[in-house]
């Protein structure tokens, strides 16, 4: 099995000692060693687990001091996708940093009017889908492809469109969770969303770019109790 699937599988495991040890926000995880012995693997495996982890604010390492619970995945994500492709999902985050953040930056300098009257036409699907009771995952995808072909470059719709799986996943938990909280949730990932295509509108590339990582940081937060 490669690093990286090993990785996962330590990945996985800490989730589930956060999970059924039932650690909150603040508690210490297992040192590094005690984990390794735990999953049967090397220290270098769950290091790179805990690094990812980090990453995707799950966890935090203090120096000297070890690896705490920075914040507990919903209890509700585990509708959308198993535990062991939490992971491989998150990390999609990563990419879609670079991916997206650059397609809006380039869509506000390319779009043509053509290509802005439909972001503004799915930013207004998304507005009322997320106003109402739908899903509003797929309005959602909807309109970041539709910023993705603002770029006039094939090569990023081919990327964008190959991480479909991953990005309808956590579109729709991101939805789903933030319905479950109060009326704040959904009001704030509107306003991100029209952030991003008011920057493009004006042709403020760096403004779309940093609305568009803004946007995504907070989805991945939004995951999170």
């Amino acid at each position: 099995m490669s690093e990286g699937r090993l990785a996962d599988r330590a990945y996985t495991g800490i989730v589930a000692i956060i999970d059924q040890d039932h650690l909150e926000v603040g508690d210490r995880l297992p040192s590094e060693a005690g984990l390794a012995e735990m999953f049967g693997m090397s220290r270098t495996i769950v290091r790179e687990a805990l690094v990812r982890l980090a990453a995707d604010g799950i966890t935090e390492a203090r120096r000297g001091a070890g690896s705490f619970v920075k914040r507990r995945p919903s209890e509700r994500l585990v509708a959308h996708m198993p535990m062991e492709e939490l992971s491989a999902t998150l990390g999609s985050y990563e990419v879609r940093f670079v991916l997206e953040a650059e397609a809006a930056r380039l869509a506000a300098a390319r779009r043509s009017a053509e290509q802005m009257q439909v972001i503004e036409q799915e930013m207004a699907r998304l507005e009322n889908a997320l106003l109402s009771s739908g899903s509003a995952h797929l309005e959602d995808m909807a309109l970041h492809r539709a910023i993705v072909l603002g770029t006039c470059n094939p090569a990023f719709v081919s990327a964008f469109d190959h991480m479909f799986a991953d990005i309808d996943r956590v579109m729709k938990a991101g939805v789903d969770i933030s319905r479950s909280r109060p009326p704040e949730a959904i009001n704030a990932m509107l306003s991100e969303h029209q952030m991003i295509v008011e920057a493009i509108r004006v042709q403020d590339a760096d403004g779309a770019a940093l609305a568009m990582r803004w946007h995504l940081s907070q989805g991945r937060k939004r995951l999170m109790p």
